[in-house]
């Protein structure tokens, strides 16, 4: 029986010029055909689908037949089994055929023939994105495999061998980190110890502050007032700490401040301190701000952490240590920054909020607290933190409004701050000794100035100058009293506020709020308490009042009606804002 296969070439196909036999019994007929023919044995090339452009179910995944019925030879030994897979915007398509993998088909160069399995790889051929596959195998573009995972050669070996090489690296990396952690927690641990060992030992009164203590305050900011208690005793009867002065970062009227190292008993680490040195003749301005900063009730984020004193007889000099804060005093950080709306309103909130601590007469808590007025409230004398908030320091001229303080001591007080900062009632010594309300008022009137001048450095208020202090160049870089007389009594003079500055919501309602921190009129001033409360509210009235504008603009202007009001232009804008961000604010901090 002869079994006959077909050749397809040039687009037709036609009969081979050659048969194939399969095995049979030999005939006569058959001997005679073979003797009479003469027919010639050829050598099999390739066998492959070979069937034009098809439809198709493959849906381009996984492994699929072409179901191609016709299997044609190839015309030559070199070429090889080809698949094109397409889709089109009807469905798939599935071409079959043989190709010299020498010659470009649609533009495109075979690769990867050597293979006995058809792997479909995507191509960009002349007529658009097509998937691809070529074998050397009969009939292997028959089976299209889309998904080589499933049948490609296990993983090339050397990837073990360079997991395996990296892993005594990787394990090294975690015994490294693990001991680091270790270490920090065993650390730690170590200082609680020495702490809860050292309050134990200690006397009430005898007791001083280690160097184990004051590192614990420092790496703990949140420790009971019992730390604090520690760090304020001061230490007349044990050796100084080990403190290394480094740089001299500040200088005032009674003492310097410097950064320095407060080295660790037990190893060779240390902590970076600021160290205020007081020479022997301004005791009593350091024992005044050492028995401040003793008040374990003083202790809140926005006032300076204070650590220890101490009285060192050798030098002649008395310490204040406290933290140390890298950006400066708030003066010098303006000086240099130019702030963002939102800087400002960090350090402003913050400002108000440590002062409103210091007035407070009662903790968050509930328990009563002596009032506490800084008398000397300026920018250089607050600082700013790493995270843009303001912390008040120097506390030289602070009072404690006990309330066991008479008219007369009061009065002994004296005519005390910085005369730019000076409030009108101070400057013109008439300050009601019978109210202490009338203390809070005066620092009230130094943070408007010091707000002023934060907003000054604003680049919301469009035009931003150089920093100057506040009243700038109509006095004196130091002005005297008689100076500021004539310019905040004489012509009620204040810094000033333009125009543009109200253009953005947020910059006018501090400005309104600066300016009635700054009234002639003590008692017309807002508290620090409310001062701070408008500050935390005025982001939500700035969304209230981009919510109404925006609804104004949705309004018909047909709808719209004009109305003539008789306002003075001066009082215009500020007067619009203060009756939006009014709150009910008590000139007392009974609330």
């Amino acid at each position: 029986m002869i079994q006959g296969f077909y050749r397809k070439s040039q687009g037709f196909v036609r009969p081979l010029d050659f048969v194939l036999w399969r095995p049979l019994i030999p005939t006569a007929n058959f001997m005679r055909i073979c003797s009479v023919d003469r027919l010639p044995f050829y050598p099999l090339n390739l066998l492959c689908k070979f069937c034009d452009l098809e439809a198709s179910t493959c849906s381009g995944t996984g492994a699929c037949m072409s179901n191609c019925s016709i299997t044609s030879i190839c015309d030559s030994n070199s070429e090889v089994c080809v698949a094109i897979w397409r889709k089109n915007e009807t469905g798939f398509s599935i071409e079959t055929l043989c190709h010299e993998p020498s010659r470009p088909l649609y533009g495109v160069m075979l690769d990867d023939y050597n293979s006995s399995t058809c792997q479909m790889k995507e191509k960009n051929t002349t007529n658009g994105s097509a998937y691809f596959c070529s074998c050397t195998e009969d009939e292997c573009n028959d089976q299209l495999i889309f998904s080589p995972s499933e049948y490609t050669k296990p993983d090339d070996p050397l990837i073990p061998v360079i997991l395996v090489s990296l892993l005594p690296l990787l394990v090294m990396g975690i015994v490294v980190v693990g001991m680091f952690y270790w270490y920090r927690a065993y650390r730690q641990r170590q200082l609680n110890q020495e702490w809860e060992g050292s309050i134990k030992k200690r006397k009430p009164i005898a007791g001083g502050l280690d160097c184990s203590d004051a590192c614990a305050i420092m790496m703990d900011d949140d420790r009971s007032d019992s730390s604090s208690t520690v760090a304020n005793n001061l230490n007349h009867n044990t050796e100084p700490l080990p403190i290394e002065l480094d740089l001299l970062v500040g200088k005032g009227r009674f003492a310097q401040v410097y950064k320095a190292k407060l080295k660790q008993t037990t190893s060779d680490q240390f902590e970076t301190v600021a160290v205020k040195i007081f020479p022997y003749e301004e005791y009593a301005s350091w024992k005044n701000e050492k028995d401040i900063f003793s008040n374990t009730d003083l202790r809140h984020e926005n006032i300076l952490q204070f650590l220890t004193a101490e009285e060192r007889k050798v030098e002649k000099q008395y310490w204040l240590i406290t933290a140390f804060h890298p950006r400066g005093n708030l003066q010098e950080y303006l000086t240099c920054h130019v702030i963002s709306w939102e800087e400002l309103h960090v350090l402003s909130s913050s400002l108000a909020r440590g002062v409103a601590h210091l007035h407070s007469d009662r903790l968050p808590c509930g328990r009563p607290k002596v009032p506490i007025v800084h008398r000397d409230l300026k920018s250089s004398n607050i600082l700013v933190k790493n995270d843009l908030t303001c912390c008040v320091c120097d506390f030289g001229l602070g009072l404690c409004l006990d309330s066991s303080l008479s008219v007369d001591d009061l009065a002994n007080s004296g005519q005390v701050g910085t005369a730019r900062y000076m409030a009108p009632e101070v400057l013109e010594a008439r300050l009601n000794l019978e109210n202490i309300e009338s203390f809070k008022q005066t620092d009230i009137y130094s943070m408007a100035l010091v707000l002023w001048e934060m907003t000054s450095r604003c680049e919301a208020i469009g035009e931003v100058k150089d920093y100057e202090p506040a009243y700038g160049s109509k006095v004196r870089e130091h002005p005297c009293v008689e100076s500021m007389k004539d310019n905040v009594l004489r012509d009620r003079g204040r810094p000033e506020i333009p125009d543009s500055w109200l253009q953005h919501q947020g910059v006018a309602m501090i400005c309104a709020t600066i300016k009635e921190c700054w009234d002639h009129d003590p008692e017309a001033r807002l508290t620090a308490h409310c001062v701070a409360e408008r500050i935390s509210e005025m982001e939500d009235e700035m969304d209230k009042l981009s919510s109404r504008s925006s609804s104004a603009e949705k309004i018909p202007e047909e709808l719209k009606i004009p109305i003539e009001v008789e306002i003075p232009e001066e009082e215009v804008k500020i007067t619009k804002i203060q009756n939006i961000i009014s709150v009910d604010c008590s000139v007392s901090d009974e609330k």
